[in-house]
């Protein structure tokens, strides 16, 4: 039996949540995905639940709050697996831009080698670039090490349509 209160979403509505990145210009994603929330009624703005038994309102209610957690979780798994699209392609990027760097350093160093070889002798010249590539080696690392840090993994937008659950709760 459907109650004038349900906030059940129409037959043929799209389920589930869209990629985020396929309609970035909106501004509330999860209002357009939450079903029809629209309920009769009265001339003062209440909902009109007359007819109704305080059973199926609460039902009503539990359900409403089942199907937001289900959307709450499944909004931060689309967060994070965008989240972690963009930073597999970047990883990606990087390590190709770093083989490429990589084998141009190779040359370099040995080019290098080669020049110092002429004015210090082979040995110390091999010891003067590796000291050289370590002092690079250190500084990279511990920006790439600041870099890091600052990777935020916390769906922002799940938390911030979580934090609006309690005051919807409250009565008006």
């Amino acid at each position: 039996m459907s109650s004038p209160y349900s906030g059940a979403t129409p037959v043929g509505t799209p389920q589930g949540y869209a990629d985020p990145a396929a309609s970035a210009g909106q501004q509330n994603y999860a209002a357009e995905y939450s079903g029809n929330m629209a309920a009769p009624t009265t001339e003062e703005g209440r909902p009109d639940v007359e007819g109704v038994s305080v059973g199926q309102l609460i039902g009503e209610v539990a359900k409403d709050m089942s199907t937001l957690m289900r959307q709450e979780l499944e909004l931060a798994k689309v967060e994070l697996k965008a989240e972690a699209k963009k930073a597999g392609t970047g990883a990606g990027l990087f390590g190709a831009a770093g083989f490429a760097g990589y084998m141009m350093i190779v040359f370099l160093s040995v080019a290098l080698w080669w020049a110092l070889s002429h004015l210090v002798g082979h040995s110390w010249s091999a010891l003067i670039v590796a000291v050289l590539w370590g002092v690079i080696a250190a500084v990279t690392g511990l920006m790439g090490k600041k870099k890091f840090q600052q990777v935020n993994p916390k769906p922002e937008r799940t938390v911030e349509t979580l934090q609006q659950v309690p005051g919807a709760l409250k009565p008006n």
